[in-house]
């Protein structure tokens, strides 16, 4: 089954009572049971839910896996792994991934006895030479949110099973259409369903996909003990969003190659942050490994003022500020200010995230009204 074709299709069947093409939200707590222990597949909705049973499916055939788990936001995604390990296990992650999840890991997850290890992941020997005997995890974000820099996820994956290590793919700026980490040899892929897989901008909600059946299992304890579920309303949403993605996707892709290309050329434009350039650092590894380079863009302004940028960044008419990506509508972001507050300061521009980066969600409106809009906010 052709790509377009999966994301319709895979893991939906007609409703078996009424034959509804569309899977229904299934809006309830419990189940009637025909004895003690004795039900139909379902008995309380924090462990399962109808509706969330086919979101599960869909979101494990869209990464070409067997199973899948959704949860709550996709930072519970990212908890609920992160609970696979125990105190005095090293997990090695990306020194510039996404505030929230170092926020998670360094402000939660190291009071508990975890270590990790952040590094450049742009060189997989970075990542060879932090191994040690007790790193059990290697978390990868690629392309990395904001600055844009690319994993080669087979070498690393590669180099962690050398090492008996796993290996968890957020994938959360390629989306399914543009990567599949797990073709590449990873063992879990974390997706911020809020983005791209919905594509609406009414969703929190994160999935897990993977292959391997003892991994799904223990990650089910977590997700049902620990209780981080969607609801069935949110998990319809998604499911109606995934159908789109593929549509949506190209769209983005188009979009954001015309205005990259737009911004690299502007007299006010410093640098601008996007891996479809054939000078961009790991460029080669994007194009071998995703199918396109994406509608996400970072970008830098000469005039590196405070007042400046903040000028800049309120000026957009069309394209929205706020935080998240992946919608419809174009998106404007402060990084330091907004998604990556949360990292110090010092830490930031340590790894290359200067105050005066700015982040674009480049959505699936006119093109040409997008850059009029952002000629018109830089001036």
């Amino acid at each position: 089954m052709k790509q377009a074709t999966q994301f319709i299709h895979v893991g939906i069947e007609p409703d078996a009572s009424t034959g509804a093409i569309m899977t229904p939200i299934y809006q309830t707590s419990t189940y009637v049971q025909e004895a003690p222990d004795v039900h139909k597949g379902y008995d309380y909705s924090r462990a399962g839910n109808p509706t969330r049973t086919v979101l599960e499916n869909v979101c494990a055939a869209i990464e070409n896996g067997k199973y899948g788990l959704v949860f709550s936001s996709g930072v519970a995604a990212t908890d609920a792994v992160i609970k696979l390990f125990k105190p005095g296990d090293e997990i090695i992650a990306s020194n510039d991934m996404y505030g929230g999840t170092f926020r998670l890991f360094s402000k939660v997850f190291e009071k508990f006895g975890l270590k990790f290890h952040y590094v450049n992941m742009s060189y997989v020997a970075n990542i060879q030479n932090t191994i040690n005997s007790n790193t059990k995890l290697i978390w990868i974000e690629t392309p990395t949110n904001p600055l844009m820099n690319i994993v080669d996820i087979a070498a690393t994956c590669s180099l962690a099973k050398q090492h008996n290590i796993k290996v968890c793919v957020d994938n959360t700026f390629a989306s399914p259409y543009l990567q599949n980490p797990l073709d590449l040899g990873a063992d879990i892929v974390m997706h911020s369903s809020t983005k791209y897989l919905s594509g609406h901008s009414d969703v929190i909600q994160g999935c897990l996909s993977m292959n391997d059946k003892a991994l799904y299992d223990d990650l089910y304890f977590i997700q049902k003990s620990c209780g981080a579920v969607p609801g069935p309303q949110d998990c319809f949403l998604v499911l109606r969003g995934i159908k789109t993605l593929h549509v949506r996707m190209q769209r983005h892709c188009e979009n954001g190659e015309k205005i990259a290309n737009y911004l690299r050329n502007h007299p006010k434009v410093a640098k601008v942050y996007w891996p479809g350039f054939e000078d961009h650092p790991n460029h080669a590894i994007a194009k071998k490994q995703m199918r396109g380079f994406g509608g996400m863009i970072s970008f830098e302004l000469k005039d590196e003022s405070a007042e400046e940028l903040k000028r800049m960044v309120s000026s957009t008419k069309i394209i929205a500020l706020a935080e998240s990506l992946g919608g419809v509508e174009s998106l404007i972001n402060h990084p330091a200010t907004m998604t990556h507050a949360s990292v110090a300061k010092e830490q930031r521009l340590k790894n290359g995230l200067k105050d005066s980066l700015i982040r674009l969600s480049i959505g699936i409106e006119d093109v040409d009204d997008l850059i009029e809009d952002l000629k018109q906010a830089i001036g």
